[in-house]
């Protein structure tokens, strides 16, 4: 068999649905066999970069690898997604097509040395020189890409090889790694131990979940042991729907991308947090800050990497294993020894729940703002309270994720909700809609993005146009890198640089793309535009007319202390 066939045939026993790519000259005798795999979905996009983060997006939804493709010239465009993906841990495999690689050194165009490009954003990248090599490669990369800290795998077949024939006799799949985790180790048991310990002595402990928890599925086991111990949860930005922000344990995202002033205040007064599947970022603690070293809190660290569990503070016990696994065995041994109190009669519980009524009742008051512009705030509340129940967000840095993350409640543990904040690229949501779309294609779709996030992504009006669906584009205009802007602001006074954009006629583009377009430039109008839009089962893009960060200051601590100060209005 040819080797583009073996290639095809090994997808299917790993029982690939969807692959993100468009063409190019190296990769045709793939396509060429492609025609007789219709169950194997290819779906084109307009950019490389975009179907990289559509199969990022298709793998934090699906809990399967991601498989995106693309030509020798498209290997660089490929770069960001696969990068977020490396940060971020994402499953996916890469594949990229090549020049016979004896042309290289000829200059044959599209060459290039892809090896090197990927080597430091990949889990492991492999060049295949022979198609007898493939299954085995296959097999390698779906158990690489899904077990221990996973993340992507980079595959490049040069075109010759996809040509080549050979007997193959090897093709089947390890069904194991069709899904993420692959496997799930647990944590040493005598840790897990000592961790039950230091929880059970703690007066003032907190649980603040990372994504590891979202990929490791552990919500559920998250829910009990909260309940079970009577301790507060927060999530990361990218953690966010690791715990249900409904519940009474909930206190929110903590840190410096979505943390508020109730949430943050929770960690700087706990006298332990339990991270689980968090990387202990700049993001997360708002530059190791929260909490900063001096403060003496003990921490309990639970990671699936050895790489990240104990990286960044002093930590008493390190389990490294499987969060859910692991969360598993600590709850059954916490259970045969401690008994089961109402976590809501005791002190702490109690004096935080009302700190939280407090906190909501203050959110009014930032909600009545009155202004010429959207209320970001009021925006989030009529989003949270108008999506549809079966819904996957996607979202944006700037606006579009900082309100976000701060004060849109998920309501069900799970992954619903999507942040690109391991690297925080623009450009990411509106091709990540795809990969949601085709993950779960019954649900209603929301990207969150902005204006300096469109000019990134476009093109991909057009993919969402053809391919239909209840894809909507939420889409805030405050005609500037906003994000930047207050960077500047904040750090160096009103010395704006290269932040600014013209008017432009989003409603316009969007019509021409296809897609049914709305503008929200009054607060009054958010519901209606919302309802409209998001049970229409058609693509949309809605316009929502808003300020720039350095004019309504959103939830970042180090801008509100200053901002404070200044006399601008902020929200946090």
């Amino acid at each position: 068999m040819k080797a583009a066939k073996a290639l095809l045939e090994m997808l299917k026993e790993y029982e690939v649905k969807h692959v993100f790519g468009l063409p190019g000259e190296t990769t045709l005798p793939l396509y060429m066999e492609w025609h007789n795999y219709p169950e194997i979905m290819h779906i084109m996009a307009r950019d490389e970069r975009s179907a990289s983060f559509m199969a990022d997006a298709y793998a934090k939804v699906s809990f399967k690898p991601g498989l995106c493709e693309g030509p020798s010239v498209g290997s660089t465009h490929l770069i960001p997604g696969v990068a977020e993906a490396y940060k971020s841990s994402t499953p996916m495999i890469v594949i990229t097509t090549d020049i016979p690689l004896h042309l290289e050194k000829k200059n044959m165009l599209t060459g290039l040395d892809q090896t090197s490009l990927y080597r430091g954003i990949t889990k492991e990248t492999i060049t295949i020189t022979k198609s007898i090599e493939i299954p085995h490669i296959i097999r390698r990369a779906f158990r690489m890409a899904t077990t221990g800290k996973p993340g992507p795998v980079h595959i490049r077949i040069p075109m010759d090889i996809l040509e080549e024939e050979t007997e193959i006799n090897d093709i089947y799949a390890q069904k194991d790694f069709t899904v993420y985790p692959g496997h799930r180790p647990i944590a040493n048991i005598e840790k897990i131990r000592e961790a039950i310990k230091l929880l059970l002595s703690s007066e003032k402990p907190v649980i603040v979940c990372g994504q590891g928890v979202l990929y490791s599925q552990a919500w559920d086991e998250v829910i009990e042991l909260a309940e079970l111990l009577g301790i507060p949860v927060g999530t990361t930005m990218t953690g966010k729907g690791s715990f249900p922000e409904i519940h009474p344990l909930s206190i929110g995202v903590i840190g410096a991308r979505g943390g508020t002033s109730f949430s943050n205040k929770i960690i700087r007064e706990a006298d332990l947090i339990f991270y689980i599947g968090c990387n202990t970022d700049s993001a997360a603690t708002d530059k190791w800050t929260l909490p900063s070293f001096k403060e003496g809190k003990k921490i309990i660290h639970l990671d699936i990497s050895e790489a990240e569990a104990g990286n960044n503070y002093p930590t008493e016990v390190i389990l490294i294993g499987d969060a859910k696994a692991t969360l598993r065995i600590m709850i059954d041994l916490i259970k045969s020894s401690v008994k089961k109190e109402k976590y809501s009669e005791k002190p702490l519980i109690k004096r935080i729940l009302k700190e939280k009524q407090e906190f909501e009742e203050k959110l009014k008051e930032y909600m009545e703002l009155k202004d010429t512009f959207v209320n970001p705030l009021k925006f989030i509340a009529e989003l949270s309270k108008n999506v549809p129940s079966n819904h996957v967000i996607v979202t944006d840095p700037g606006v579009s994720a900082i309100y976000t993350s701060a004060f849109y409640k998920v309501k069900q543990a799970g992954r619903t909700i999507i942040f690109n904040y391991s690297l925080g690229s623009l450009g990411y949501a509106i091709p990540a809609s795809v990969g949601a779309y085709f993950a779960r294609p019954n649900s209603c779709i929301i990207a969150l993005t902005g204006d300096g996030s469109f000019g990134f992504a476009a093109g991909e009006l057009e993919t969402i146009s053809r391919i239909g669906g209840n894809i909507n584009i939420v889409l805030f205009n405050n005609q500037s890198f906003g994000w930047i802007r207050a960077s500047i602001f904040f750090k160096y006074g009103p010395k704006y640089f290269a932040t600014e954009f013209k008017p432009i006629d989003y409603m316009k583009i969007a019509e021409g793309f296809g897609l049914e377009a709305f503008r929200i430039d009054n607060t009054s109008d958010i519901e209606k535009v919302l309802r409209k839009a998001l049970y229409s089962n058609n693509p949309s893009l809605i316009e929502v007319l808003v300020k720039p960060e350095d004019k309504l200051v959103p939830p970042v601590p180090s801008w509100v202390k200053k901002a404070k100060e200044m006399g601008i209005k902020y929200i946090y």
